[in-house]
């Protein structure tokens, strides 16, 4: 008999992407059943998953893993306070959330493997932040408040949890923000506005994750034993500066100190909504290193940053400078 895989948050659109990927991989990779969970259906189909409604913030959950004799987890409601469900609830969802989960995985007999969907966020993002962040190095700044310090908090009830169940095997990997036109992020939400706010003097280093290689990382830690914890990013970075000149749109620079505020002041003038968080990365930047990836792991990522930026670019409409002038 297969194993049957929990993937929670399956409203979110890469939570369905991983779940609907597992799914597909069916009895070639030993999955006999996926189960999606959340507290409403994902808009789009998904696929051979059974869908189950129910909100990991109550025992309700641990009840369905164990009427669905589930083996492994895989936790992918951990997001930002603008993604998956709107701004509400946030917190819960992602710190209450996750100790309600852990608090199943817990009691049951049959889980033997949990996959935390982390964030680079854990890092923080600071003025003194190093060029690239290793997976042991501790934040410099900015995770004391909004989902930067969820992030934190959920990866330390992980480890309380690995230190009670020895028996199951963990896997945590750090994801920078994956960014394809169908996968929701803050980053892609803000590059879709006509005008980018920046605060002025700064040209933050920023990183992405490709989807395929995000979802052959998921699926890999599914299928195959990967313990550990792993950043998962696409190698190399880009300047908010070149981002913006590719994709063709006005940078709008603003003063440093109350930089949040009015860039989401701007944004919203536009129709858009601006990430609580996304300021303090359009500051400082974030760069993490993945030779764990490469060689612990053993996953070599597809995709470079500017190769996953490339692609991302030919999906979206020219900006207004695109016809001024060239896009390099």
């Amino acid at each position: 008999m297969g194993r049957v895989v929990l993937v929670t948050g399956v409203a979110g659109t890469f939570a369905a992407r991983v779940s609907r990927t597992l799914a597909e991989l069916g009895e070639r990779s030993d999955i006999d059943r996926v189960i999606g969970l959340d507290t409403r259906p994902p808009d789009g189909d998904l696929g051979g998953v059974k869908f189950v409604r129910a909100d990991i913030r109550t025992p309700v959950v641990g009840k369905v893993m164990a009427v669905e004799d589930v083996d492994v987890v895989v936790h992918l409601d951990v997001n930002p306070s603008d993604m998956a469900r709107g701004g509400s609830g946030a917190k819960e969802r992602n710190v209450i959330g996750t100790m309600q989960l852990l608090a199943a995985c817990q009691r049951s007999a049959h889980v033997s493997k949990l996959v935390l969907g982390s964030s680079t966020a854990v890092y923080g993002t600071s003025p003194r932040d190093p060029a690239l962040f290793t997976e042991s190095t501790s934040p410099q700044g900015g995770v004391r408040a909004g989902f930067p310090k969820d992030a934190v908090e959920v990866e330390s009830y992980v480890r309380g949890f690995a230190r009670r169940r020895q028996d199951v095997i963990i896997t945590t990997l750090r994801l920078a923000q994956v960014l394809h036109a169908d996968i929701e992020t803050p980053l892609r939400n803000y590059f879709a506005n006509p005008l980018l706010p920046s605060a002025l003097g700064f040209d933050p280093r920023l990183q992405f994750a490709h989807l395929d290689d995000a979802l052959a990382v998921f699926t890999e830690s599914v299928v195959s034993d990967r313990p550990g914890t792993f950043n998962v990013a696409g190698p190399g970075v880009m300047l908010l500066s070149q981002v913006a000149r590719r994709l063709g749109k006005p940078v709008i620079p603003l003063p440093p100190v109350g930089f949040a505020a009015l860039a989401g002041r701007a944004i919203r003038t536009m129709g858009g909504e601006m990430s609580p968080d996304l300021h303090r990365l359009l500051t400082y930047g974030r760069a993490v290193d993945i030779s764990a990836l490469r060689d612990i792991f053993g996953y070599e990522p597809a995709y470079s940053t500017e190769e996953t930026f490339e692609q991302f670019r030919a999906s979206q409409r020219p900006g207004v400078l695109s016809a001024v002038g060239g896009t390099r």
